[in-house]
């Protein structure tokens, strides 16, 4: 039997999942960074997702999304892209962002994750939402 706390869907408590009579499984690569951001007491807190919480949304998080993966010689490759979430400024979503970077920079010392590359990071405010939004893009390799 499988036992989750699932923080990208509850919004609330670290993602552990524990199977009964063994040891941890590995966890999907999004949780994985989700765990490894709240870790890094980065300004925003624990306001960091894996979707935009259904009520009470923060006016400044960071949202985590895996936007393709794949497998080549047992070898997994995720792209994810990480947007910093501001209503009230589009510098402190740039400010978000550098630190999401910084924090991405050492993502390697969880030991499973060997290599981390910044592919992009760009002005991606939301116009409908109003919004503002920096998203940077990841390639990681575990």
């Amino acid at each position: 039997m499988i036992e989750a706390v699932d923080r990208a869907t509850a919004g609330y408590g670290k993602a552990t999942v524990a199977v009964a009579g063994s040891r941890a499984r590995h966890l999907p690569i999004e949780i994985e960074i989700l765990n490894y951001l709240l870790s890094k007491n980065l300004s925003v807190e624990e306001n960091i997702f894996c979707e935009v919480p259904k009520k009470d949304i923060p006016s400044e998080y960071i949202l985590i999304e895996k936007t393709g993966s794949s497998r080549e010689n047992l070898i997994d490759q995720a792209m994810i892209a990480i947007q910093s979430i501001s209503r009230e400024s589009l510098s402190t979503a740039m400010q978000l962002n550098e630190e999401v970077k910084e924090a991405m920079d050492e993502i390697t010392e969880l030991g499973e994750i060997f290599r981390c590359e910044c592919n992009s990071d760009y002005n991606f405010t939301n116009t409908q939402t109003k919004e503002y939004r920096y998203q940077a893009v990841f390639n990681l390799f575990y």
